[in-house]
Formats: structure tokens, C-alpha cells, sequence
């Protein structure tokens, strides 16, 4: 089976960098044959075009990303993406955006399925953060989740194809 994690968000911007922050954690580790570790920290066309280039090709995406949801900062949300899509002015929104440059793991979870660029088993790693402003260092209750994240990261990767998130 072929997984790839991906981590998403900007650098430099305290807790939401934490996406890229555990792709270098990540990669820290030993990983069995076919799991992949990458920074998609880039444009949702981007990652459209780079999966429609390799079609099939990862059974697995286990995206890792920092997105404010209205939790307790720190917390973690652990989810199968469902492929569910806005409406067709959203989506053409979220394009729009994600030409702009927005990084956001939402726009690329919908504007790769919209393209059908996903393979059907995708799993999300989300933390709530708590400082949104520039700077290199996390809050004490984001990074108190990295273990728990990394933990959740490896068991994904090295299960069979049954997720249950």
C-alpha cells in the first residue's frame, strides 16, 4: 500500500505551521517501505496537478494540518474526508482562492476532489491553534500534541486500507 502524509500550512507562523513542522518531526522516524512524507504547503491546482500526474498512484493520504475550528486550542480532530462539496459558487470560490495563493487545508480538500484527484481513503490530522500571528514557535498546548499526532500518523500509515478515523 502507498501512503503519503502530507503536511499542510504556512511557515513561519506559529501554530499554523504546524502541518510542515511534522513532516520534518516525520521524517525523523523509519517508515516501512511506501510511505511517502511531504510538505504541501503549496497551491491546491499545484497538489491537483501533481496527483492527476501520478493517477492512483497512493492508496492513502493522511493530510496534517492546523485549522481553527472553535476547539479548545490544542485539540485534536481526527476524521475520514467524506468528499462532501459546497455548492458550485463555493467550490468556484475556493478555486479562486486557492489561485490566490491561500494555503488551507479545506480549499485543498475541496478543490481536489471537485478535480478528482483524491484516492477514496484520505484521513485528516487537524490541531486547533491558538496563536495565528508570525513567529516560529508554537504555544505550550499545540506543541504538547506532536507526540500524540506523530503516534496517529504511524498507526494510519502502517494499517491496512480499513481506516476508521
Amino acid at each position: 500500500m502507498r501512503v503519503l502524509i502530507a503536511g499542510v500550512g504556512y511557515h513561519n507562523l506559529s501554530d499554523l505551521s504546524f502541518g510542515p513542522h511534522m513532516v520534518n518531526e516525520l521524517r525523523a522516524l523509519e517508515w516501512r517501505n511506501g510511505v511517502e512524507i511531504d510538505d504541501w504547503s503549496f497551491g491546491p491546482i499545484a497538489v491537483t496537478q501533481r496527483l492527476q500526474d501520478r493517477p492512483g498512484y497512493y492508496d492513502r493520504i493522511i493530510f496534517i494540518s492546523a485549522v481553527q475550528r472553535g476547539r479548545e486550542a490544542g485539540a485534536l480532530g481526527v476524521y475520514c474526508w467524506n468528499g462532501a462539496l459546497p455548492d458550485a459558487a463555493e467550490i468556484q470560490r475556493r478555486i479562486g482562492e486557492a489561485v490566490m495563493g491561500v494555503i488551507s487545508l479545506d480549499n485543498l480538500l475541496i478543490v481536489t476532489t471537485h478535480f478528482r484527484a483524491l484516492p477514496k481513503d484520505v484521513i485528516v490530522i487537524e490541531v486547533e491553534p491558538e496563536n495565528l500571528e508570525f513567529g516560529e514557535a508554537f504555544t505550550p498546548r499545540v506543541q504538547a500534541a506532536i507526540p500524540k499526532v506523530s503516534e496517529l500518523a504511524r498507526a494510519y500509515a502502517t494499517s491496512g486500507t480499513d481506516s476508521k478515523a
